[in-house]
């Protein structure tokens, strides 16, 4: 790879690290502000039920970004239509600072959302199409390692706003508002990105055919279309299930009598955890994907299923408990990495964005009946991992979906110097691609 394609590559990562920072900090301080803006104690049955409408919120706005904005980057183009949806979601986050009561705040968040789900059919469709094919695997993986470092660094932020600077902390009103201002952060890296990007030759190429949406269900990608679908519902709907509780059940774990800093110190070590598990899952992809992608796809799955079980449904202790959220992160979040690379290989030059950020994005309409059914569960069990254990099925389920997607097949070489053999994946189209030099 040349430098130019190592920018690009740097300049999506930025954009998706960015992306999930400003999408995931409503989980982080949702035990604050959610009982500050109803008005009611965090203990509140209501609290849980807000957190998981207001997360379902999220989820169709992004699924609805996802979709519209997969349109406008084919036709738009990637670079444009990164930095469109960077400045969305950069400016919507930081509204929600001022945000009176929960419906304020759930506008805010659905606006946000908007951009947030666009941005990853653009940054995936940008990365695939500039670096080398024989390439695509580990850069589409290490695209998608900015996901778990921007859980890092939104948990870093929280940590320091509510926990940190003693000020700050003794007024936690104040401090969940500045956790959102500074989702205003990756506007500036928008900039930089339209300043340095230039729109992919191959899609230039292709730019006056004007995709719709139908065609992804044409004879010859509807196959493609519906197994890519599959398999992100499946891993939204898991993800999300548990994830967005995270913060809340760190807070149970802190115990009832626990000081505001010490439920933010809960908090942070399972977020911690779990992004580190996810770090790690998402690098695995590069040498599991060698197996190709059905295989790589059921071990992700049945090791989710195992995890979340185990983490949820057993009798530990609360920092034991935490330390498992590893395992949660490793297959749960891990299997997340996959689509950086799955999704670009299913779809034509000209379709690539409108197909991949169908797939990527549809699912979230289903996948946010995960935190809203959860939600409402948490007020009618003893204790929240009561409810979320059962997330266990969704990964199940997608077990048995697996057979029926596309299998693209390994690559012929990746970024790390690993060799994958002589053997061409076919495209839905039924040509191979041509073998590298």
């Amino acid at each position: 790879m040349n430098r130019y394609q190592w920018l690009v590559l740097f300049a999506a990562w930025l954009g998706w690290g960015f992306d999930v920072f400003d999408g995931l900090l409503f989980n982080l301080v949702a035990p604050v502000c959610v009982p500050r803006l109803l008005g009611v104690a965090a203990g509140d049955a209501r609290v849980g039920a807000a957190t998981g409408a207001i997360t379902a919120t999220l989820l169709v706005g992004w699924a609805t970004g996802g979709i519209l904005f997969g349109l406008v980057t084919d036709r738009l183009g990637r670079s444009r239509t990164l930095l469109l949806t960077m400045l969305t979601y950069a400016t919507a986050t930081a509204a929600c600072a001022f945000a009176t009561d929960v419906w304020m705040l759930a506008a805010f968040r659905f606006v946000a959302a908007l951009g947030i789900g666009g941005e990853w059919a653009a940054g995936a469709s940008l990365v695939a199409e500039v670096v080398p094919e024989r390439r695509r695997v580990a850069a589409g993986a290490l695209l998608y390692t900015s996901s778990p470092l921007g859980i890092f660094l939104a948990t870093l932020v929280n940590d320091l706003f509510t926990k940190r600077i003693t000020l700050l902390a003794a007024e936690p009103d104040l401090a969940w508002r500045l956790v959102f201002l500074s989702g205003l952060a990756p506007a500036a890296v928008a900039l930089w990105i339209r300043r340095r990007v230039r729109e992919p030759e191959a899609w230039a190429r292709e730019a006056r055919q004007t995709p719709r949406l139908a065609e992804l269900f044409a004879p010859g990608l509807r196959h493609a279309t519906l197994g890519g679908l599959a398999m992100c519902i499946v891993t939204l709907v898991a993800w999300w299930g548990t994830n967005a509780f995270l913060p809340l059940v760190a807070a149970f774990l802190a115990g009832p009598h626990a000081s505001p800093s010490e439920r933010a110190g809960f908090i942070t070590y399972a977020s911690t955890m779990f992004n580190l598990g996810g770090l790690v899952g998402t690098l695995a992809t590069i040498p599991v994907a060698r197996l190709g992608r059905r295989t790589l796809f059921a071990l992700y799955l049945a090791g989710g299923a195992a995890s979340i079980w185990v983490t949820f449904g057993g009798d530990w202790e609360p920092t034991v408990r935490m330390r498992l959220f590893f395992l949660d992160g490793l297959t749960v979040y891990g299997v997340a990495g996959t689509f950086s690379f799955y999704l670009p290989e299913l779809f034509p030059t000209r379709l690539r964005g409108t197909g991949a950020g169908f797939c990527y994005n549809a699912g979230r309409y289903l996948a946010a009946a995960g935190p809203f059914v959860v939600g409402r569960a948490l007020g009618a069990v003893p204790t929240p991992m009561d409810a979320i254990r059962w997330m266990a099925l969704v990964p199940l389920i997608g077990l048995v979906l697996v057979p029926f997607i596309v299998e693209t097949g390994p690559s012929a070489t990746v970024l790390l110097p690993l060799r994958l053999g002589r053997r061409w994946p076919c495209r839905p189209n039924g040509r191979p691609p041509s073998p590298p030099p």
